[in-house]
């Protein structure tokens, strides 16, 4: 059996960081149903178009093995429909804007009145309290505001938005942590209660490194060091063809990585080097010495470079571009990349889910479109009959399950 199952989860999450908490639970074996307007939906659906308003391939990368359930919960009835399926759930999700569940009537409060043992969860840029609370925030806003911009890019430039989206998913994951730790506290207390993530904080917890070690508790700025993240030779380096992402990442951190650094690249002469041989001499010599290795990574391909460096037990990588993550030969022989068949999209390839239990194991299943299944689960969780879904969504209550659907 999956090591969820049975754990039930409303998800009213929108673009990622509620979605990648939903998704990451959704992985190990929960039942997602996503809650969404009937009208546009989740507004990830229609980010970088996809030919369709509905499908974008952002929605599909956080959206998988989830329900889509298109409801209305601006009307009085589609409000109501949602209080009745509160019961039927453990989880409550949410990620919108500052007030905007209090508009619906939909906080913890009034959710705990039919479902007091509700776990619900709420993620905030800046969380419910403070001066920063009623602040709008996204990705990359919350990593200016965790210091992440800071400590990125070039010692003389300015700081530098980082390409990974940690604001969002990593403020999710750390949600659905929080959401499994209390989850076990329920069934040890029959409890529910609320969760709060402030993406801020979240965030803080990927540059605790960074700031611990070059902060000096708080004392000074920890400076921007570019690719050099540590002492020489730590770096990236040049490969053939020298194309915007021909590079290999080194990081050798001890003397017996120096030492298999040195026997990779032929180049003994460089340990007995008056000007290599202790990390101070290396540090002082850092621009000669990345010479010697460009000249040596230059005459090879970023793979050839990283299999020949890291068959020498030197941690290192090529630097992979995000087209080669979707075919990189480790990560298929691995399962990680699974070739599924999309609507709009046709055959493509999904990138997978990190965590791998022995004892669980959860089938990928694609993104819905939205509203997919709205009837199935108003009629299983409700009980209403073909009448009734007719009715409401002629009152537009609920979205029509055909309208996307191919």
């Amino acid at each position: 059996m999956a090591a969820l199952d049975g754990l039930r989860i409303l998800d009213m999450t929108q673009y990622e960081a509620g979605t990648s908490c939903t998704q990451a639970l959704a992985w190990m074996g929960a039942d997602v149903v996503k809650i969404e307007a009937p009208e546009y939906g989740d507004p990830g659906r229609g980010v970088r178009g996809s030919g369709q308003s509905d499908y974008s391939p952002y929605f599909c990368a956080w959206n998988a093995n989830k329900k889509s359930l298109a409801l209305n919960l601006r009307t009085e009835k589609g409000r109501k429909l949602l209080l009745r399926l509160v019961p039927n759930f453990d989880v409550f999700v949410e990620n919108y804007g500052p007030g905007i569940v209090e508009r619906l009537d939909i906080e913890y409060e009034t959710l705990a009145k039919v479902h007091p043992g509700l776990i619900y969860t709420r993620i905030k840029g800046f969380g419910t309290s403070g001066p920063y609370s009623g602040y709008r925030c996204m990705d990359m806003v919350a990593q200016a505001a965790a210091g992440a911009f800071s400590i990125t890019g070039e010692p003389d430039g300015p700081p530098m938005m980082p390409g990974s989206t940690t604001g969002d998913s990593g403020t999710g994951v750390q949600a659905a942590m929080a959401i499994l730790a209390a989850y076990i506290q329920r069934q040890r207390t029959g409890l529910g209660q609320v969760i709060e993530l402030s993406m801020q904080e979240a965030m803080i917890y990927y540059v605790r490194t960074r700031a611990f070690i070059g902060s000096q508790w708080g004392t000074r700025a920890t400076p921007r060091t570019g690719n050099r993240g540590g002492l020489p030779p730590v770096n990236i380096y040049p490969c053939k063809p020298f194309g915007p992402n021909d590079y290999i990442y080194l990081m050798p951190v001890n003397n017996d990585h120096w030492d298999g650094l040195c026997a990779a690249i032929d180049r003994p002469d460089l340990l007995v080097d008056e000007r290599f041989v202790s990390y101070g001499d290396r540090a002082r010599n850092g621009d000669a010495l990345y010479e010697e290795i460009c000249n040596w990574c230059k005459t090879r391909t970023k793979y050839e470079a990283m299999e020949a460096i890291a068959a020498a037990g030197v941690p290192c990588s090529a630097c992979l571009d995000t087209a080669e993550l979707h075919h990189n030969d480790h990560l298929k022989e691995r399962g990680f990349v699974e070739e599924m068949v999309l609507p709009v999209h046709g055959s493509v390839p999904m990138l997978g889910f990190a965590p791998r239990m022995s004892e669980s194991s959860v089938d990928m299943t694609r993104p819905p479109r939205l509203g997919e299944h709205t009837d199935d689960v108003l009629a299983e969780e409700l009980n209403l009959n073909p009448q009734e879904l007719s009715e409401l969504r002629d009152q537009g209550v609920i979205g029509d399950p055909k309208r996307f659907v191919s």
